[in-house]
């Protein structure tokens, strides 16, 4: 019996797609997969239909972004799904891992897999800071605890998943993570780093970095204007703002945050402070960090 399913979204990728559902649809692991074609121009669709029929499409009518996760996680009939990106693959028996782990340990919510960037197999240059996490968690945790995650590298709990709402509609895509974190570490649920679990990503060349860097920097600004106390809010934004190019991207970036504060106000919740000392306590490790430059 499965324990486990594969979540994919894609929009205009279909020969990447193509190569990552080779990949995936050959994992001794078995677990079914269900693809979200975000409303792609490129054929992915029928392309995934005419060569893969095992595995469950979904047609999106529109772009609907990291949201098309949540529509595909109603569609899960295990306890556990694992998120793919359309550039990233699961090593053999990884996603079979994920679900010993998440059936060991009650109270995670998701387990984090350690990533390597082809071709060279490096390491992706977030790994430090998962694998040094100082978030304190409990004694009973497979692996460093976690305040956030990267959807392509994380196997969850769905009822954990569901609990929380998915993915938000707001954010679209670019960190969209972020609050989903915070959202069930609110709830008492743990998260982890498992480096045993491992995914490989092979970056896409076909993205709009520059709008994807400023959709990165306004989730960023919701997440912490929505979650965090004011005094650390504040003192987050400007770090942001100090970092980020000071460019027309930016600018833009901080206009549609800006364009969001009567969302924000109506919808925000702060975190408890336990959780908040968490966050905090990851702070000089995201200062120094490789991985959280705001380029493109």
């Amino acid at each position: 019996m499965n324990r486990i399913s594969v979540v994919m979204i894609t929009h205009n990728r279909r020969e990447q797609l193509l190569r990552t559902l080779e990949h995936m649809t050959k994992l001794p692991d078995g677990a079914p997969i269900i693809l979200v074609d975000n409303a792609s121009e490129d054929g992915t669709a029928d392309a995934v239909a005419r060569l893969y029929p095992q595995v469950e499409l979904i047609r999106a009518e529109r772009n609907l972004g990291s949201v098309a996760r949540n529509h595909a996680v109603r569609q899960v009939r295990t306890p556990h799904v694992a998120f793919c990106d359309d550039d990233t693959v699961w090593q053999p028996g990884s996603l079979d891992y994920a679900a010993d782990v998440l059936d060991r340990y009650p109270g995670l919510a998701s387990v984090t897999g350690k990533c390597l960037v082809e071709p060279g197999l490096e390491e992706d240059p977030l790994t430090p800071e998962l694998r040094d996490s100082p978030v304190r968690g409990p004694d009973w945790l497979p692996g460093p605890a976690l305040l956030g995650v990267m959807a392509g590298l994380t196997a969850f709990r769905v009822s954990a998943f569901t609990e929380v709402g998915g993915f938000s509609a707001r954010m679209w895509l670019g960190g969209e993570e972020e609050l989903l974190a915070l959202d069930l570490a609110a709830r008492g649920w743990w998260m982890c780093w498992d480096e045993r679990m491992i995914i490989h990503h092979a970056p896409s060349t076909v993205r709009d970095a520059r709008r994807r860097r400023q959709l990165g920097i306004r989730n960023t600004l919701w997440t912490l204007w929505l979650r965090r106390p004011v005094r650390s809010a504040t003192r987050r934004t400007a770090a942001i703002l100090r970092t980020a190019p000071p460019d027309g991207a930016t600018v833009r970036a901080v206009l549609e945050a800006m364009r969001g504060l009567p969302w924000v106000l109506r919808e925000r919740e702060v975190v408890p402070p336990v959780v908040e000392t968490g966050l905090v306590s990851l702070e000089d490790a995201q200062r120094s960090s490789r991985a959280r430059r705001y380029v493109g």
